[in-house]
């Protein structure tokens, strides 16, 4: 919380953040996108990106009536899969969320339809885990070596942002 503090990342949606997490959807092909800090109490998507129609996330947007088209920019931390990555501090891959017993009790897969995930943690600088960056879809897909490769890369990219972020 200390180092999300340090820079200037609080509970606050960030124009970047959603302008990082439409580029996520764009370049995955995922209806879903989420720039994800996570504190003591919850999991904060400063940066959000949904899909603007409602046939391809009719489940979502009916699970959560809420500020981003169906979707809350706050979520518990037993909910999803984000907390995972932070502890583990490396990407994950579900192409069916459903094909993992760790996973299945979830209640963000029945609550919002989730069937696919991909995510990677942003570890800054300092070492700290921050957060995650991650896609989902409603659909299985098959992301392979190529869909973790990219999301990994994709990180990358936002923990070189964050390392030139200014400090508070």
């Amino acid at each position: 919380m200390e180092r999300l503090r340090a820079l200037g990342i609080g509970t606050e949606p960030d124009p970047d953040f959603d302008a990082f997490a439409a580029k996520l959807a764009q370049i995955t092909g995922a209806p879903f996108a989420m720039v994800n800090f996570i504190n003591d109490r919850e999991q904060y998507f400063a940066g959000l990106f949904t899909p603007s129609s409602t046939q391809r996330g009719a489940a979502l947007q009916a699970a959560q009536a809420s500020e981003h088209a169906g979707v809350s920019r706050t979520m518990g931390l037993d909910h999803g899969f984000c907390p995972h990555v932070v502890v583990r501090r490396k990407a994950l891959v579900l192409d069916d969320v459903c094909d993992y017993p760790r996973f299945v009790g979830n209640p963000v897969i029945d609550k919002l339809g989730i069937r696919t995930y991909l995510g990677a943690p942003l570890i800054d600088r300092t070492g700290t885990a921050l957060g995650t960056i991650c896609v989902i879809d409603t659909q299985p897909r098959s992301w392979g070596r190529a869909g973790l490769n990219t999301i990994k890369g994709l990180a990358n990219e936002l923990v070189e942002q964050l390392n030139r972020r200014p400090q508070r």
